[in-house]
C-alpha cells in the first residue's frame, strides 16, 4: 500500500507539474514558458519525484513504464493492475487540482486542456499515423533510458537525472505532434475532463505506449549486461 500512495503522489505531481505548464504557464502573454518551459516542467516532475520516491516505489508514474519494466524483468507481474490503477487515479487527481485552479480565472475555458491528439487535434495537424509512429518510438527511447539509467551497472545516483532529461528530451521532440504522451495515465487524466475528442482519440495514448514499453523491454533483456 506504501508504494501505491507513493505512485499516486508522484502521477498526480507529474500532472499538476507537466500539464499545469502548459495550461497556466506555456500561453502567458510575452513571458510565457513555451514548448522549452513544458519541457522541463515534465522533465522537473520525475526527476523531484526519483529522488523523493523511488526508493519507496521505484517511481514508475506511468502505466508503460510498469509494463516495459515488467517485460524487462525489472517488475513483478503482480504489482502491475495495483500500480496502473494507483496510476490513473493519481493522474486524474493532479488533473482535478489543476482544473480547480485554472477555472478560477475569470474568463477560463476548458478547451483542450492539455490533451493528447492527432489529425486535427495535433498541435501542428501531424496524421494519426504521425502520432502513433512518434508515440511508439518515443515511449520506446523512454523504457531503454528508464532500464539502462537504473542497471545495477550504471553509475549510481544519477538514474533520476537521466531519466528527467531523457523525458525533456521526449517532449522537445514530440509536443508538435501530439503534445506528447508517452503515459496513458497522464493521456486520461486529461481526457476525463476534456472528453468528447479527447476520449475518442484516447486509444491511441495507450496502445502505442504499451506497444514502445513492450519493444523496449525485449530489446534491453537481449543487449543488457546480466545484472
Amino acid at each position: 500500500m506504501k508504494k501505491l500512495v507513493a505512485e499516486f503522489i508522484g502521477t498526480l505531481w507529474l500532472v499538476l507539474g507537466g500539464c499545469g505548464s502548459a495550461v497556466l504557464a506555456a500561453g502567458y502573454p510575452e513571458l510565457g514558458i513555451g514548448f522549452v518551459g513544458v519541457s522541463l516542467a515534465f522533465g522537473l516532475t520525475v526527476v523531484t519525484m526519483a529522488y523523493a520516491i523511488g526508493h519507496i516505489s521505484g517511481c514508475h508514474l506511468n502505466p508503460a513504464v510498469s509494463i516495459g519494466l515488467w517485460i524487462g524483468g525489472r517488475f513483478d507481474k503482480k504489482e502491475l493492475i495495483p500500480y496502473i490503477i494507483a496510476q490513473v487515479l493519481g493522474a486524474i487527481g493532479g488533473a482535478g487540482i489543476l482544473y480547480l485552479i485554472a477555472s478560477g480565472k475569470s474568463g477560463f475555458e476548458l478547451n483542450g486542456f492539455a490533451a493528447n491528439g492527432y489529425g486535427e487535434h495535433s498541435p501542428d495537424g501531424y496524421s494519426m499515423l504521425a502520432a502513433l509512429i512518434t508515440e511508439v518510438v518515443m515511449t520506446f527511447a523512454f523504457l531503454i533510458i528508464i532500464l539502462g539509467a537504473t542497471h545495477s551497472k550504471a553509475p549510481k545516483g544519477f538514474a533520476g537525472l537521466a531519466i528527467g532529461l531523457g523525458l525533456t528530451l521526449i517532449h522537445l521532440i514530440s509536443i508538435p505532434v501530439t503534445n506528447t504522451s508517452v503515459n496513458p495515465a497522464r493521456s486520461t487524466s486529461q481526457a476525463v475532463f476534456v472528453g468528447d475528442w479527447a476520449t475518442g482519440q484516447l486509444w491511441l495514448f495507450w496502445v502505442a505506449p504499451i506497444i514502445g514499453a513492450v519493444l523496449a523491454g525485449v530489446v534491453y533483456k537481449y543487449i543488457s549486461p546480466e545484472e
